[in-house]
């Protein structure tokens, strides 16, 4: 069986406010000539096929012509939904879905509804595609399963594969959409990883929670990553942020034989619009011929001028039309630059906990404050997906 291994869609994102829906269903579009050439049975969406729980419907209509064109080309879809998607949304209907082979993912709480029987020359071939799986939600409905964080409720989602693929022992594959790192780079600052909403930064899935299945199809980072021979990220069809690092798009071919996982390689995609980042004074940079051939990349400036440069954007956008972002770093921006950097790559509980300690002199949270606010930013993310 030869699967291809996508995520992240994210249907109807913007890209610093420019639409991104045609631009992603001519990349797209390229699915159904991949499919033919390569043979490809089934395609893999790990989660976050809209950017919004309630899409606009010319976004649902998009993803509507770009499912049918991966179906009329002769591959089956299974896809899961992320943080981003709205699981009722994106599941109604599914059961008549799957009669045309299009085989959709929501219901986080019912473990026997990811499962999706395929089949090839060598037999059966078990996808589990698991939903985004929110901690709050799932402690509320599950007290006594011990689900405090995504590493948690990623263990307890694995145990059930585990258990299910146990009763019908074969070749099994994985969809999970969360932020995974082997233990190597756990401590490893990230500049791409998804700001987290569950409260408290970055929740983190050891790579190894995933153990005993073929193949795990991942999503959730914009960027490819191999975390194992088995456990990979595809990252998305666009680029969608300047902090996404790696410049190819694509997905991962994924072949299975008897055994289990066979082979794994990389299937580009176009790049409709290259990411460039230059950095100097605004004259200079107008002037600079070294950068002949960037003018329709999406272009991000860092300007270092001493005195903040007047009229830069516009400026910058008769050279670079598609210029998205301008950010002044010289003279006192610097420091400020720095501050927000900084704030960053901090968890919101971190933030409350500086400023506890700056107005009550030095004195942060203590263990019972934490936990106070560890749950009421963890009520505000609760709402916010119920939306």
């Amino acid at each position: 069986m030869r699967l291809l291994h996508t995520s992240d869609w994210h249907v109807g994102r913007s890209f610093h406010g420019a639409e991104t829906v045609d631009a992603l269903e001519r990349v797209l579009g390229e699915l159904p000539r991949i499919i033919r050439e390569e043979r490809i049975d089934v395609v893999l969406v790990a989660g976050d096929v809209y950017d919004s729980a309630m899409p606009a419907g010319r976004h649902v209509e998009a993803l509507s012509r770009i499912l049918r064109a991966i179906r009329d080309a002769g591959a089956e879809i299974v896809l899961s939904s992320g943080n981003h998607d709205s699981p009722a949304r994106l599941g109604a209907n599914a059961g008549f879905a799957r009669a045309g082979g299009l085989h959709v993912s929501t219901r986080a709480l019912d473990p026997d509804s990811w499962r999706i029987e395929l089949a090839d020359r060598h037999g059966p071939v078990q996808v589990f595609a698991l939903p985004y799986l929110e901690p709050v939600s799932l402690r509320a409905a599950l007290p006594d399963a011990g689900i405090a964080s995504q590493a948690d409720a990623v263990r307890w989602a694995m145990d059930a594969v585990r258990e299910a693929s146990a009763r019908q022992p074969g070749r099994a594959v994985v969809l999970a959409h969360c932020f995974a790192v082997a233990l190597a780079d756990a401590e490893r600052p990230l500049d791409e990883a998804p700001r987290d909403i569950t409260a408290g930064g970055l929740d983190l899935v050891p790579v190894d929670a995933f153990e005993g299945v073929d193949y795990v199809a991942l999503g959730h980072l914009h960027s490819r990553q191999e975390l194992a021979p088995h456990v990979r990220y595809s990252g998305a069809p666009l680029h969608y942020s300047f902090r996404e690092r790696s410049p190819e798009r694509g997905g991962w071919l994924v072949e299975l034989d008897a055994d289990g996982l066979a082979e794994v390689s990389w299937v580009g995609l176009p790049v409709p619009r290259a990411l460039t980042t230059v950095e100097g004074e605004l004259e200079a940079l107008l002037a600079d011929a070294s950068l002949e051939g960037t003018e329709d990349d999406w272009l991000r400036v860092r300007l270092t001028d001493r005195l903040r440069p007047m009229d830069a954007m516009r400026r910058l956008q008769r050279r670079w039309p598609h210029c998205a972002e301008v950010t002044w770093i010289g003279g006192e921006a610097a420091a400020q630059v720095a501050l927000r950097e900084r704030l960053a790559r901090r968890s919101e509980l971190e933030v409350v906990d500086d400023f506890l300690a700056h107005v009550r002199a030095g004195v942060g949270a203590d263990r019972a404050e934490a936990a106070l606010v560890r749950d009421a930013l963890e009520r505000v993310a609760a709402e916010e997906l119920a939306r």
